[in-house]
């Protein structure tokens, strides 16, 4: 058979074949050897307790075949062509079932929704400068008081805009009640929809000015504020409880205006300015909250109130106990006599920076939400996240169920 020397040839791994079953049943792996038993090998085929056939004349010094195995991406056909011997002469590929594929598709639904979760948490749309009137939430318009700016009112204005409010923190100019109440009532008028107006210390009186026959005006939100009656002044109104201190603690700084009209302007000396003022608030940030601090013109203290809108709108109050530039005591005088929603919590005068969520709790309750909206508290957020987890880990059970079946066809056949 061999002329010369004799030349090697290295056998072939070959499959096994399969033949159809008598019975019906199905196929069966055939280990019938087709071949002259002097010219063909058989070689068992690891871990599965089959034969393989090798269709190559076996030489001496050929090295052993290695056991057939299926090359990643290609899959055997269950029903192989087969030649007049029953010989498979060819096989079909079909599709591979790639358990990676499920993994990633899993990975991207969940991904998917919990991506629109945020965006659908409240279940409206959001304008794109966070204002109210694409959610249909009110205005939120905060009026600071003497000795401050609007940026006291930083860490309301935060939360107030992360739940989807549209927040105007317009600067007081603090020359006079008539004046700043008028001024004032004309930011209020450039806004459209409702509003929820909101005023700190002299800020409360100027907002009950302000609001006063506005009917965009749904409620009034006092935090540690004067709220005279009609006709009162701040002075009178101090005078009627004891507690305060902030008059020894004023420093009195004469002016003049630009029409050559004079006045006096009332600044908190600066060594008192944390003990009467905000005590509760760390002494290198009341430093700084002295050495800015927007001082009010005294003639705000003898000017009568206009109005007091807070007999016809809907009010809530904020009593700070440690106050001690309003006396608590005139505070809760004030919440009962207009017939406010009122709390009471353990604070300095500026409670909207040391209790910023006391503060901004007690404006969602005025703008008829008694808890935090769902887009901050994640309430529907946590309900779609379980929902896309839920849809992803049923994807992945399914991919690994549709494995293990593949697996068991395979064992059975």
């Amino acid at each position: 058979m061999f002329v010369g020397a004799p030349r090697p040839v290295l056998p072939v791994a070959r499959p096994p074949h399969r033949l159809a079953a008598a019975d019906g049943a199905g196929p069966r792996t055939s280990t019938q050897d087709h071949s002259p038993p002097s010219m063909f090998a058989a070689v068992p085929h690891a871990g599965a307790g089959r034969t393989t056939r090798t269709d190559a004349p076996v030489h001496p010094d050929a090295v052993p075949a290695a056991p057939y195995r299926r090359l990643p991406g290609t899959l055997r056909s269950d029903t192989p062509l087969r030649d007049g011997n029953n010989m498979p002469i060819s096989r079909s590929i079909e599709p591979r079932f790639r358990p990676r594929r499920a993994y990633v598709m899993a990975a991207a639904v969940t991904g998917a929704l919990l991506t629109a979760a945020p965006a659908a948490a409240d279940g409206t749309p959001t304008a794109p400068d966070g204002g109210g009137a694409a959610n249909g939430k009110p205005t939120v318009v905060l009026v600071h008081g003497a000795f401050a700016d609007s940026s006291s009112w930083n860490g309301v204005v935060e939360r107030l805009q992360r739940d989807g409010f549209n927040v105007i923190a317009p600067a007081n100019p603090l020359r006079g009640l008539a004046s700043d109440s008028a001024y004032t009532a004309s930011v209020l008028k450039s806004i459209k929809g409702p509003i929820v107006l909101v005023g700190h210390s002299y800020g409360g009186a100027v907002i009950s000015s302000a609001a006063a026959g506005n009917p965009q005006v749904k409620s009034l939100v006092y935090i540690s504020a004067f709220m005279p009656d009609k006709g009162e002044t701040l002075g009178q109104l101090a005078a009627k409880l004891p507690g305060s201190e902030l008059n020894s603690a004023l420093k009195p700084t004469p002016f003049q205006s630009g029409d050559g009209t004079k006045g006096t302007d009332l600044y908190i000396q600066a060594a008192k300015f944390r003990d009467v003022f905000a005590a509760d608030l760390p002494a290198r940030m009341t430093k700084q909250m002295a050495a800015t601090q927007r001082p009010i013109s005294a003639a705000a203290f003898m000017d009568k109130a206009s109005a007091a809108a807070w007999r016809t709108i809907p009010s809530w109050a904020l009593v700070a106990r440690h106050d001690k530039s309003i006396a608590p005591a005139l505070e809760r005088f004030e919440a009962k006599r207009a017939g406010s929603h009122t709390i009471e919590i353990d604070s300095s005068h500026v409670a909207m920076l040391s209790h910023p969520d006391v503060v901004t709790n007690m404006i969602r309750a005025a703008a008829g939400q008694k808890e935090p909206t769902l887009a901050s508290t994640g309430s529907k957020t946590l309900a779609l996240a379980v929902t896309g987890g839920i849809a992803g880990v049923s994807v992945i059970a399914g991919a690994l169920t549709m494995m293990a079946a593949r697996r068991r066809r395979r064992t059975a056949s």
